[in-house]
């Protein structure tokens, strides 16, 4: 990857605004905030103090990054921090750090591109083990046992030519990409797919996850949980079409399919939280970024830690068959079959259960 040495990195020279500070008052400036408080560091740059220097390390150690005569490395990734923590526009960057706007810009990518140069290190896949959500819930376990997480999409909002708006407009009449994402329990990132528009169906989106060389791996024998966007399939468990689905209060449930969309509904709701914080973390998400496609692409493939904005309706499936997946009817049925008997043991256990006094 070509860094550009910088020889020419200036401070923001405007004879109006400019307060005779020191060129190198971005420095000082990050200098402040990796020396005070650590709340302040994840304030200003979304991460713990000792998160941000092994980032700095990593990138430097791998010949991605490296200081130049005016940056060095903690400023770069800083300013990129507060435009993507912050959803701050080069002006406002200008005016903190006291670079040109083609320096901001410049080392602005140059460190979107080294952290994608390093994303997919850090999105783990699946374990073996259960997870402890299941494992200590008896609500959960032993039923939910082979499940490794769970796969959701959420819109973004894009910026696109003229002439490229039309598929990009999603169902509400905004411009978005459809992003879909596979997380595990714990609210960890164990796969994105960014880049496809807003107006095409979350099965589509799922199966290009599923059949393209990088591709979303789901464990041999495991599982993932999806919505009623998608359908029941191998390798995800959906809850059924045809019963309701309580999520908030399901205390008198009037069958095994009901209660069992109230159970998954409560793992499968992990989604949200790990959306509603990304957003959070990072609220440039949250509105049309000013930089090219591949930009806004790369910025939402390097997040590996929202109510979703909104959902395409529910695509129903044809009876033992999936539009463009290439599943045999025997394995569609066999998925059926799972998921009816983990609905099974829910409800005889509850049966029990209510009949004891449990």
């Amino acid at each position: 990857m070509e860094i550009s040495d910088d020889e020419n990195d200036g401070p923001f020279e405007n004879p109006k605004e400019v307060d005779h500070r020191s060129t190198a008052n971005g420095m000082k400036f990050i200098d402040e905030v990796l020396n005070g408080p650590n709340e302040r560091c994840l304030d200003s740059v979304r991460m713990d103090k000792h998160v941000f220097y092994k980032l700095c390390d990593i990138l430097q150690a791998k010949g991605l990054l490296r200081h130049t005569n005016r940056i060095k490395i903690e400023e770069q990734l800083g300013i990129f921090m507060f435009i993507t923590g912050h959803n701050l526009r080069t002006r406002a960057i200008q005016e903190l750090f006291r670079y040109s706007g083609e320096t901001i810009s410049r080392h602005f990518n140059n460190v979107l591109n080294a952290i994608i140069a390093i994303s997919l290190e850090f999105f783990q896949p699946p374990g073996s083990d259960i997870p402890p959500k299941i494992r200590e819930d008896p609500r959960f376990y032993p039923y939910f046992k082979d499940c490794v997480g769970v796969v959701d999409g959420m819109h973004i909002p894009v910026m696109v030519g003229v002439d490229e708006q039309g598929p990009f407009r999603n169902k509400i009449g905004f411009l978005s990409q459809n992003v879909l994402a596979a997380c595990s329990l714990d609210l960890k990132f164990h796969y994105v797919l960014a880049g496809w528009e807003g107006s095409a169906p979350d099965l589509r989106v799922l199966n290009s996850a599923l059949t393209r060389r990088n591709k979303l791996q789901v464990p041999e024998g495991r599982y993932y949980l999806l919505d009623t966007k998608y359908a029941n399939m191998p390798g995800f468990i959906c809850p059924y079409q045809d019963a309701t689905y309580p999520l908030q209060d399901c205390s008198h449930p009037q069958d095994a399919k009901e209660l069992f969309n109230h159970r998954h509904s409560l793992l499968s709701s992990t989604t949200d939280r790990i959306f509603a914080a990304l957003k959070e973390r990072f609220p440039i998400l949250m509105s049309v970024p000013p930089y090219p496609l591949q930009t806004q692409e790369n910025g939402l493939q390097m997040n590996d830690t929202l109510p979703p904005v909104e959902m395409d309706q529910p695509m129903m499936p044809i009876e033992n068959q999936i539009p463009g997946f290439d599943f045999e009817s025997e394995q569609l049925e066999s998925s059926s079959r799972l998921r009816d008997s983990i609905a099974a043991e829910i409800w005889n256990d509850y049966i029990s259960d209510f009949s004891t006094g449990v």
